[in-house]
């Protein structure tokens, strides 16, 4: 007997594609402008608050959320074609991402009326980003062993405990924090709940942790009996740990887990379009380039599966780790057969490669380590 995981069948049409040519038009003009330079992994190394608010005022943040709530009431398969291209160009969209891939949608789904009134038109403007609490130091990709734990008192919570690879805490306006409520750490998923917590407060300290290349995307959270109030908790206390995974299936199948190195992939073809390309620059670059298109189709699949409201987890967690594979062997390629030097800070395709270099070894880690991926799979195969 043989398993298998199906994925939808699903094609932008021709609205769609109108709506490719005007965010390739809006993005032409920004790189004429020389507002920003096309990086890979931008998505989260590359936050420009003024980007973002620049897409939310055409209407391509929040775009399936409700009107009512500040959004725009477009199909998910516009957001992918919108979220395809500007990952493709490497633009800035770090600092809106987590708010507009994930936490809105949670928000959505999961939170009061309140809490949607408070954060999710602002999210739609590109005004309020957030981040997201779920790592813990000498946890890894084991979510269900979180020790931060959020008690009750009079007059709301006091949260303490630390969080870690927080992309982007220290601009965000907000973070998610996955904590233990009830039980002890040996419950596993029972117990823990989810809470929406500003930025900065008393009580919270954000700690920068700097990357190989210099720079400072990742953070530690403290947080020290940080007192929070009532309505802080979002959804159903205790069922925190059902909240995050339905969150995991935004997280891992979109289209920045194989876009991430589109721009080192494009750089390189147009080095080979100009100087030439031998017989196994062409056949790599042609196995990649379908590759990537095999991958987009997946990841449309996964976003029409949670449009519909399923839980695809087990495709999800595939494209996951099919993509974050696909993303180093572009590198691997790249600087295997380019024929150029990476230089960090260059132009081009030297420095276009240094970046993506030193941001790879992260490619398979973040939202899951594939080998935790591939127990979803296999789970989710019937198989394990």
């Amino acid at each position: 007997m043989t398993a298998t995981i199906a994925f939808d069948t699903h094609r932008p049409g021709p609205a769609e594609e109108r709506l490719r040519d005007e965010v390739r038009e809006h993005l032409d003009e920004e790189l004429v402008a020389g507002r920003w330079l096309p990086r890979p992994d931008a998505w989260m190394s590359e936050p420009d608050p003024g980007f973002s608010r620049r897409l939310g005022a055409r209407g391509w943040l929040g775009m399936t959320l409700p009107s009512r709530y500040g959004g725009h009431d477009r199909s998910p398969l516009e957001r992918f074609v919108v979220v395809e291209e500007l990952l493709a160009a490497g633009a800035p969209v770090a600092a809106h991402w987590i708010a507009d891939r994930q936490m809105a949608p949670s928000l959505l789904r999961n939170g009061t009326e309140k809490q949607r009134l408070r954060y999710l038109p602002g999210i739609a403007r590109g005004e309020c980003f957030f981040a997201i609490g779920m790592s813990e130091p000498d946890s890894g990709s084991d979510l269900a062993s979180v020790r931060t734990r959020a008690r009750v008192v009079d007059g709301g919570w006091r949260l303490s405990g630390t969080k870690v690879w927080t992309t982007g805490a220290h601009h965000a306006h907000a973070i998610v924090v996955l904590a233990r409520t009830d039980g002890t750490a040996g419950d596993r998923h029972v117990g823990l709940s989810q809470f929406v917590v500003d930025l900065p407060g008393p009580g919270i300290e954000i700690r920068p942790i700097v990357s190989i290349d210099g720079e400072h995307h990742f953070n530690e959270v403290v947080f020290d009996d940080a007192e929070l109030p009532p309505d802080a908790l979002l959804g159903v206390r205790g069922e925190g740990w059902a909240q995050v995974t339905a969150e995991l299936g935004h997280e891992r199948s979109g289209p920045e887990r194989f876009l991430s190195t589109i721009p080192l992939l494009e750089a390189w073809a147009a080095r080979l379009a100009e100087h030439g390309a031998d017989p196994v620059a062409r056949r790599e670059l042609g196995l990649l380039t379908a590759r990537a298109w095999a991958l987009r189709g997946l990841s449309l699949g996964v976003a029409h599966a949670l449009a519909q409201g399923r839980r695809p987890d087990a495709a999800a967690a595939l494209v996951k780790d099919m993509g974050s594979r696909f993303e180093g062997d572009v590198v691997e390629t790249v600087r295997r057969l380019a024929g150029v030097a990476a230089r960090p800070g260059a132009e081009g395709l030297p420095g276009t490669l240094a970046s993506a270099l030193l941001h790879s070894p992260a490619f398979t880690l973040r939202g899951g380590t594939n080998e935790i991926l591939r127990s979803v799979v296999t789970r989710g195969m019937g198989t394990r």
